[in-house]
């Protein structure tokens, strides 16, 4: 019999739990209440979650995160009598990796719907992890993500979300402004759709060419939903792979993921599905290096479907020394006119978000 306050996961999970958040008046000595808007996932670290430093992969997190996600949204718009669905991922908002998690730590992954609106759920997710010997945990990461409900019966059709029910009016106020702003920025980033990452032969050390890189991979059914289309998840798992190994060949040093910024989901992933995951470096400032990744699917067993982009994201990398302190990293050399511009965009993102960082520490102070 397992001691008292050991939690075992059920066959075929060994070492992950979901489990439902406890009210805050809650006791563990007794049955826990279900509640459908808030859940909780724990996973130990493992060797093949890290990278050779020992640090754990950031796409190894969001795809927790992005799991925490699916299974809470899909558990809501499952609560009410009507069609079944599944929950799409839709939008993942900035996520900022606060600290670093090791082999051998827990991560407790929180997830709780905040707002819906019709067709959308907005999950709130935060990662704590904790050393199992000391006791000690740390916030990780906080991240937002937005899911939509699709329909079992027929993929392409969007159904209603049913609405949950708020504390304070102030709550569905917030989340309304918060939908309608995730609504512009992702009407704002479709003009990328037709941007391609062309290789370049014998490129120069420190040019966008010279550490630019692409992963191909075919998607089977492990990588999908009941859909068959692709975890949310694990996309950005290879976005985050192929955002490291560009970041790896600028600075070639031990690299991690330090902020991932708004990362939007075009349009679905088929089972089948070959699809093209590019990273070019966009922006280095003195300490950090912003990659933009781009997913192209192409479905080679549909001739009547033509190639298209997928999803996009700009990820921020820093580069550590063996003792886990930040170093600085090689300037990036924009050659071209559009490599220019791109290193300014980048550059005028590192800039508001210095500026959002620095009014949010004099606040607090």
């Amino acid at each position: 019999m397992a001691p008292p306050g050991l939690i075992h996961s059920a066959p075929g999970l060994p070492d992950t739990c979901a489990l439902p958040q406890p009210p805050a008046a809650a006791t563990m000595s007794g049955p826990v209440p279900e509640t459908p808007s808030a859940i909780q996932i724990c996973r130990i670290m493992r060797p093949d979650d890290a990278n050779v430093a020992g640090n754990v992969h950031g796409g190894t997190v969001l795809k927790m995160i992005e799991e925490a996600g699916a299974i809470i949204s899909t558990r809501h718009c499952n609560s009410q009598n009507g069609e079944r669905c599944v929950a799409a991922l839709a939008r993942v908002e900035r996520t900022d990796f606060l600290s670093p998690m090791c082999i051998g730590e827990v991560a407790h992954v929180s997830a709780e719907i905040t707002y819906t609106s019709k067709h959308s759920v907005e999950v709130q997710v935060h990662v704590m992890s904790e050393n199992i010997l000391t006791g000690t945990k740390k916030l990780t990461n906080k991240a937002t993500l937005w899911y939509v409900p699709l329909s079992l019966k027929n993929v392409d059709k969007v159904l209603e979300v049913p609405p949950v029910v708020y504390s304070r009016q102030e709550q569905e106020e917030e989340g309304r402004k918060r939908y309608e702003a995730q609504k512009l920025e992702r009407m704002e980033t479709k003009w990328r759709n037709g941007d391609i990452v062309q290789p370049v032969l014998n490129p120069e050390p420190n040019t966008v060419s010279y550490s630019q890189s692409s992963l191909i991979h075919l998607v089977g059914p492990s990588d999908c939903t009941l859909h068959g289309f692709v975890h949310g998840g694990v996309t950005m798992k290879l976005m985050d792979e192929v955002a490291g190994i560009v970041a790896a060949r600028h600075c070639k040093t031990n690299i991690v993921t330090a902020s991932v910024d708004a990362i939007n989901f075009h349009d679905k992933i088929r089972k089948g599905c070959v699809i093209t995951i590019s990273g070019r470096m966009t922006f280095t400032s003195n300490k950090s290096m912003e990659i933009e990744v781009l997913v192209d699917a192409d479905p080679v067993v549909n001739n009547f479907v033509k190639r298209y982009r997928a999803a996009s994201a700009f990820f921020t990398y820093v580069s550590l020394s063996p003792e886990g302190k930040s170093l600085p990293v090689p300037q990036l050399v924009p050659e071209t006119e559009d490599e220019k511009k791109r290193f300014e965009e980048g550059k005028g993102r590192y800039l508001q978000m210095k500026a959002k960082r620095q009014g949010q520490a004099e606040t607090q102070a």
